[in-house]
């Protein structure tokens, strides 16, 4: 609680650094790509894939630059200082005594995300470039991932909620796109709407808790900090000021706790995210590792003080957050256990994750949850590029385990390598990131007294083990099944 109250403090500034100031190019960049690969992409030699490419690394970039200044910052305050955000806005904007705003919000959450955004979408636009060559619709389909990469960095970056609903529905938009690019088959087609028409769902919670916090939140905000009712930081700092009341402060959370929900695929909202499969397999990649299903988890962790008031975290027996966490995890991991399509078992997988993420937040573990986030997107982003590689090379474009896989571990000696390295890390094995992210939060819940859900989470840990056992043996080992069989074991095809 003394970390969250640190928000209302008043400190002497830090440095910040140019990086930092200037943060806010991150996600233009992208976004003039976009615009750009539209107006011109089918003229240039890479058909407009190369603005895309160069673009996400610019945001790479800027991102590891703010990233070390932001380290920089940390290291030079004193003791138990409070690292000050750097925040910059400019008004977009007045109307009828509404002020609509722009601007950076740049923290430790900010730097983190930015920076995995940033490098697994430089990696997913390298890895496209080959992947979807000879594709009818290649220039579009860069321009769409350009954006989508682009709304997930300004939503991250965003200072104030309306910026942060703008990036949030960016992604929304283009995740239709991307699910849906192949549209000509009707499977893919109806994927893409019901991804659409259900985060649409969640979406409405997103929309009621940001006029709820608004109107509940503009006059303090107003008086006493001078920033907007849809500021991030004034919204924070009134939650924590004692002011709210607290039946509206509990509604504006739930409501928005529906958008995350819908947002990051989870119980009862979960049933879009596996389907999500029908788009090319770098889009799965990209947006089950580090954009869109991290974007409801990242709405949690960014106004963790409405969430921490609201739902009487740590200071009850459970809350709505890790209830949704929990059933998730389990129920994930079950139907991950009975697919064999080798991306529904890693879209299940997602989906439990995401659940480890939520418990962690609704126990108080709010380090280990952001860890997660970090640590989950590498891991995942390589399974997903791991399955598109197989059935890229091995298997005729099927991605049935049972049908099409089996024994190419002699095959496509690179892939297993990294397959088992990410399989080790998502199961939580020592010394891989996952341990000290996944089995963190397990730990944290356990030490805050939630004894039931860490048993949930030990449950869920033993039974991503199983899952991904069966799906590493049903790829890799035994004899080549169907399309498989017929490559030989002394041809790589990596």
């Amino acid at each position: 609680m003394n970390l969250l109250a640190a928000e209302t403090e008043v400190l002497a500034p830090l440095a910040s650094g140019w990086f930092l100031e200037n943060a806010w190019l991150i996600p233009v960049i992208p976004a003039i790509a976009f615009a750009l690969i539209i107006l011109i992409g089918k003229r240039l030699p890479m058909k407009g894939s190369e603005l895309g490419v160069a673009s996400m690394l610019a945001s790479l970039v800027l991102s590891a630059g703010a990233a070390y200044q932001w380290i920089q910052r940390v290291n030079s305050a004193t003791e138990e200082q409070f690292v000050e955000p750097v925040i910059r806005s400019w008004s977009w904007w007045r109307s009828g005594g509404f002020d609509f705003g722009i601007g950076q919000h740049i923290d430790g959450l900010s730097v983190v995300v930015l920076f995995v955004v940033a490098f697994i979408s430089t990696l997913v636009q390298i890895y496209s470039l080959e992947y979807l060559r000879g594709d009818r619709r290649y220039t579009h389909f860069f321009a769409a991932l350009t954006l989508f990469s682009g709304g997930m960095l300004a939503m991250v970056l965003a200072d104030n909620m309306i910026l942060f609903l703008l990036g949030w529905e960016v992604m929304g938009l283009c995740s239709f796109m991307l699910i849906g690019h192949w549209w000509e088959e009707d499977a893919n087609s109806r994927a893409a709407l019901k991804a659409f028409f259900t985060v649409r769902t969640g979406d409405v919670g997103l929309l009621v808790g940001i006029s709820m916090l608004y109107f509940a939140a503009n006059d303090w905000t107003q008086e006493n900090l001078g920033l907007s009712g849809f500021s991030i930081r004034g919204i924070s700092a009134w939650a924590l000021s004692g002011e709210p009341n607290s039946t509206v402060i509990m509604v504006a959370a739930i409501a928005l706790f529906i958008a995350s929900i819908g947002k990051s695929g989870q119980f009862p909202l979960h049933t879009w995210l596996p389907d999500a499969m029908a788009g090319p397999t770098p889009v799965s990649s990209l947006l089950h590792s580090s954009t869109m299903v991290v974007a409801g988890v990242f709405l949690v962790a960014r106004l963790y003080p409405v969430f921490f008031v609201g739902l009487d975290i740590l200071g009850s027996g459970g809350n709505l957050i890790m209830f949704i966490g929990a059933i998730t995890i389990v129920i994930s991991a079950a139907l991950a256990f009975v697919q064999n399509d080798i991306k529904r078992v890693l879209a299940y997988s997602t989906v439990s994750q995401l659940g480890y993420m939520m418990l962690g937040l609704g126990a108080g573990a709010w380090l280990p949850a952001v860890f997660h986030i970090f640590t989950h997107a590498f891991f995942k982003a390589c399974l997903f590029l791991g399955a598109g590689s197989i059935s890229h090379s091995a298997s005729h474009h099927s991605f049935d385990m049972k049908r099409d896989m089996g024994g190419l571990r002699k095959v496509m000696p690179i892939t297993f390598t990294t397959w088992i390295i990410s399989t080790l890390a998502l199961c939580g094995v020592f010394p891989f990131s996952g341990f000290f992210s996944k089995d963190e939060i397990i730990d944290n819940v356990g030490n805050n007294g939630y004894n039931t859900f860490m048993i949930v989470g030990l449950v869920g840990a033993f039974m991503t083990a199983a899952y991904m056992t069966r799906a590493t043996y049903l790829t890799f080992f035994g004899e080549p099944r169907g399309a498989s069989a017929g490559h030989s074991s002394h041809e790589s095809h990596d």
